[in-house]
C-alpha cells in the first residue's frame, strides 16, 4: 500500500443490511466506509439520535471509521426553492452527524438542471446556493465535497472548475469521479489538469463510452492508473473511495457468476459483495504496480496499458 492513501467505499453496494456491509469490509481488511444507505434507509433521513443509538455502536464494534457522508444534498432542481430549504435543514443535521462520527467530509451535488436548457444560464444561482451550503458546513468545521455527476450543473470539468473557484471556500472542495466524467464525454486527463488543485477526495469508479457502462477500475476509459500516478506524484493524501457500480446493488444477489473473464457490467451475475471485492482487488493491483514502478505513466498511454493488463484486473 502507498503511504498516505486510505481505501474506503460506499458499502451499501454490498448489501442494504448494515451489519453485512461491516462484515464484508472488515473481512477485506478495510478500515473505512462512506455512509450512504444503512439498513435500507438513506443517510439523509436519519436524525442525530438515530445515528448515535443504532449506527455509531456498530461502527465502533467493527472498528470501522467513516471517510465521508454520501449525502443527497444538491440533488434537487435548481428552481426548487422548497426543496432547497429542506436540504439546508438536512445538511445541518448531517454536519452534526459528521461531527459525531469524527468524519471530515460530506459529499454533495450542484443541482439538477431542467432537461434541454443551457446549464450555464444557472451559474449564478448555483454558486449562490452552494455558498449557503458552505456557510452551514463552516459552522461545524466540515468540508463539503462536490461530486461531478450527470444531469447536475457541475457535470463537466469546466463547470466544476467554475463553481469550485467562484464559491472559493475552504469548506467546499472537489471529488474526482473518473467514470462520471467519462459518461459525460469528458477527457479525464484534461479534467485532472483543470481541477487538480481543488481535488481532496477520489472516487474509484470506471466506465466506457461505447455503452456508458461501469466496468472494473482500470479497464475502462477513466485513465485511473495513469491519473492516480499523477495524483500521488503531486502529493495527494487521503481517501480512494470504491463506488464500483458493477451490480445493481442487492438485486442480483441470487445469481451466480460463471465467467468473469470479460468486463463486468451492471447486468452480470456478481452479487454486491462479489462486485465490491472485485473492485477492491483491482484497485490494490493498480496501487501495487504504481508502488513498484511497474506502471510508468510518463511512458505508457492508458489504452495500451489496459490492453496489456486487462487480465490482471478482471478475474
Amino acid at each position: 500500500m502507498i503511504p498516505d492513501l486510505l481505501i474506503s467505499g460506499f458499502s451499501d453496494e454490498i448489501s442494504s443490511d448494515f451489519d453485512t456491509q461491516l462484515e464484508v469490509v472488515s473481512n477485506l481488511g478495510m478500515k473505512y466506509i462512506s455512509l450512504r444507505g444503512i439498513d435500507g434507509k438513506n443517510i439523509g433521513d436519519f436524525s442525530v439520535d438515530e445515528i448515535k443509538e443504532t449506527v455509531q455502536p456498530r461502527l465502533q464494534e467493527a472498528a470501522i471509521g467513516v471517510s465521508s457522508i454520501g449525502s443527497p444534498i444538491g440533488k434537487v432542481f435548481i428552481s426548487d426553492e422548497e426543496g432547497f430549504a429542506k436540504q439546508k435543514l438536512m445538511l445541518d443535521t448531517l454536519c452534526q452527524i459528521s461531527n459525531l462520527l469524527d468524519c471530515k467530509y460530506i459529499r454533495i451535488f450542484s443541482f439538477y438542471i431542467p432537461k434541454g436548457e443551457d446549464a450555464d444560464q444557472y451559474r449564478s444561482q448555483v454558486v449562490s446556493k452552494l455558498k449557503e451550503f458552505a456557510a452551514i458546513a463552516e459552522n461545524y468545521n466540515v468540508i463539503l465535497l462536490h461530486e461531478n455527476e450527470k444531469d447536475i450543473f457541475g457535470d463537466i470539468g469546466k463547470r466544476c472548475h467554475e463553481i469550485l473557484t467562484e464559491v472559493g471556500s475552504p469548506y467546499f472542495k472537489g471529488i474526482f469521479d473518473f467514470a462520471n466524467f467519462v459518461q459525460c464525454g469528458e477527457d479525464t486527463q484534461e479534467c485532472y489538469n483543470l481541477l487538480k488543485n481543488e481535488i481532496v477526495y477520489i472516487h474509484i469508479k470506471d466506465a466506457v463510452t461505447s455503452d456508458s457502462q461501469n466496468v472494473v477500475c482500470g479497464t475502462g476509459e477513466g485513465k485511473i492508473p495513469e491519473l492516480l500516478a499523477q495524483f500521488i506524484k503531486s502529493g495527494y493524501k487521503g481517501f480512494l473511495t470504491l463506488e464500483p457500480h458493477l451490480v445493481l446493488f442487492d438485486s442480483l444477489k441470487d445469481l451466480e457468476l460463471e465467467d468473469a473473464t470479460e468486463i463486468i457490467k451492471d447486468n452480470k451475475g456478481l452479487d454486491g459483495a462479489g462486485g465490491y471485492k472485485l473492485q477492491y482487488e483491482a484497485l490494490l493491483d493498480i496501487l501495487k504496480k504504481l508502488k513498484t514502478g511497474e506502471f510508468n505513466y510518463d511512458k505508457c498511454k492508458i489504452r495500451d496499458y489496459w490492453i496489456r493488463c486487462r487480465r490482471w484486473y478482471v478475474r
